[in-house]
């Protein structure tokens, strides 16, 4: 391989051993389309779509601004981890009315990473409920924060949440690579404990 070959992200590192895959999900608006495409190396999938007259009253849009587009089926992107881990990242619509995809899209994920918005924290609620129709994989919280999100102590936030103390809660800004990527390598590490405690167990 040459060096302009080994320098072009469409192509995995050699250093790569083994792959997994990550849904990330997350209530309307919180960001995820954003977080993939901000860690992503190739060109992120996107699926964003318009949104139409025919949302109105359908959609909430109380707390995401001028939100214009909407994800209709997924995002996907690809991200090298450590150089020996590539994430595959997939990306699932907020609205109830796909939350029917999730379950399809998670067959196979080694994780979840849920992205909430503090500012609309009802939504977080909803998403949570639907993980427990995927039982058994691991999750973590990460909230992202948006210039007019009030900052809250983890430990509120996880009151308030209702989540597990194994359950890692993360600090992001989806449009930040470094922040983003951090969240996904808390999120793994995480997977990854689980993982290897369920196989001892076995």
């Amino acid at each position: 391989m040459d060096s302009a070959t080994s320098t072009d992200h469409r192509y995995l590192p050699e250093t790569v051993q083994r792959s997994v895959k990550i849904l990330v999900l997350g209530g309307f608006g919180v960001g995820k389309t954003t977080l993939i495409g901000s860690v992503s190396e190739i060109e992120p999938l996107s699926t964003e779509e318009v949104m139409s007259d025919a949302s109105t009253g359908v959609d909430d849009l109380t707390g995401v601004g001028r939100k214009t587009h909407t994800t209709v089926a997924l995002d996907f992107g690809r991200i090298t981890l450590r150089r020996r881990i590539v994430l595959y990242l997939y990306g699932a619509p907020g609205q109830r009315r796909f939350w029917d995809l999730w379950e399809g899209l998670a067959e196979g994920a080694l994780g979840v990473l849920v992205l909430v918005d503090t500012r609309r924290l009802e939504g977080a609620f909803d998403v949570l409920d639907q993980l427990e129709h995927m039982p058994g994989l691991p999750f973590a919280v990460a909230v992202n924060h948006f210039p007019d999100s009030r900052a809250h102590p983890v430990a509120e936030l996880r009151e308030a949440l209702d989540l597990p103390a194994h359950v890692p809660v993360i600090d992001c800004v989806a449009p930040d690579r470094v922040t983003s990527l951090a969240a996904l390598t808390t999120l793994t590490d995480h997977a990854m404990r689980v993982l290897a405690t369920r196989e001892g167990r076995s």
